[in-house]
């Protein structure tokens, strides 16, 4: 099987991973930052909101299985990618919308998704697309983090509802269970 990975922010990476986990075709979802100007991530660092970075989930998956397109058309839909700074109740630069593609064709065809979802939406698209430079892998206590803490009040108020939405519109895509 050949693999494709791009590394995805769409607000908190608990989110993001346990989402992109539920997905037929993905092989891996890992949380970790992105995106900055500072030597080193961690948490503790990019929670201040100054070391540039965001939260991300790097995923690797099987385009025979998921299509871009079709990973895109989730990540749109879990997160709002017209707010700066702030994805609900989770606030800070660090949860800007941002696509990282590790191939020329993943940015030419992310460029073409947002494009295409300019003018459709209330406010403008913030989504950035850039090259992955550098991922940093988070703390290994947020690696799957819904999974170990399902019954957290922020997995089942934030989480649980982002995973229903994503089964109720994309249930071809979702994992049997």
């Amino acid at each position: 099987m050949k693999t494709e990975t791009i590394v995805l922010a769409g607000g908190c990476f608990w989110c993001t991973e346990a989402i992109f986990t539920s997905l037929k075709g993905v092989v891996s979802a890992e949380p970790g930052y992105a995106g900055g100007e500072a030597a080193t991530a961690t948490y503790e660092q990019v929670s201040k909101g100054n070391t540039g970075h965001l939260e991300v989930a790097k995923i690797e998956y099987d385009p025979d299985t998921l299509s871009l397109e079709e990973l895109l058309g989730v990540f749109f839909s879990t997160h709002d990618a017209t707010t700066p700074d702030r994805q609900g109740n989770d606030v800070g630069p660090q949860y800007n919308s941002a696509i990282f593609y590790t191939t020329d064709t993943q940015k030419e065809r992310a460029e073409k998704y947002v494009a295409a979802l300019t003018g459709h939406t209330p406010k403008p698209i913030l989504t950035t697309v850039r090259l992955l430079e550098t991922f940093y892998p988070a703390e290994n206590y947020h690696t799957k983090y819904y999974e170990a803490h399902k019954d957290a009040p922020y997995c089942q108020l934030v989480i649980a509802p982002k995973l229903e939405k994503v089964k109720e519109k994309y249930s071809y895509l979702v994992k049997e269970r």
